[in-house]
């Protein structure tokens, strides 16, 4: 019989400062750790379009974060983008937490990051969460979180999309998908 031990963030935080964990790419999600999918060829470019995208639209106005972890209160997830306060507002002894996020982003399918993650977010009152479905070709926002859900959803093909936190910035939608 196989059992799995829920680590506290401090646990967590001391076994991946020790380094043996350094060649794994892990997240802890609700207390346990989950080994992330080893990325595509495709993920990998449609991300690296997306993190210059971003990085050209909100530069000077937000810290545009790639594959980084965020610190909820039960869990420590690797979001694909990340728009957060910029640096000289963060300490540098934490990641992101919730107060610090305008955005996140998952570029996936949509399994996971709509059912585990969304409730994450939600829960940690994300007001803002898109799922970039290179699949399907959309982008879903959410918005508006209670409890471990959110009331607003909406899909976008073509278009224009703004972050709640930085609505004078629109974004293509097709760009986003590109």
């Amino acid at each position: 019989m196989i059992q799995t031990a829920r680590l506290s963030l401090e646990e967590y935080h001391r076994i991946v400062g020790t380094g043996i964990l350094r060649d794994r790419q892990l997240e802890r999600i609700e207390g346990l750790r989950v080994e992330l999918s080893p990325e595509t060829p495709y993920h990998a470019n449609q991300n690296n379009k997306v993190h210059k995208y971003l990085l050209s639209r909100f530069d000077g106005l937000a810290d545009v974060c790639s594959g980084h972890p965020i610190t909820l209160t039960a869990s420590e997830p690797q979001p694909d983008r990340v728009l957060a306060r910029l640096p000289e507002s963060l300490d540098e002894t934490r990641h992101p937490q919730p107060n610090d996020i305008y955005l996140l982003i998952e570029i996936s399918t949509l399994e996971h990051n709509l059912n585990a993650k969304k409730h994450l977010y939600a829960q940690a009152k994300i007001s803002d969460y898109w799922m970039i479905d290179l699949q399907n070709r959309r982008v879903m926002a959410f918005r508006a979180p209670e409890r471990t859900n959110y009331t607003q959803e909406s899909e976008l093909t073509p278009g224009v999309i703004s972050a709640l936190a930085l609505p004078k910035i629109d974004l293509e939608v097709k760009r986003l998908l590109a």
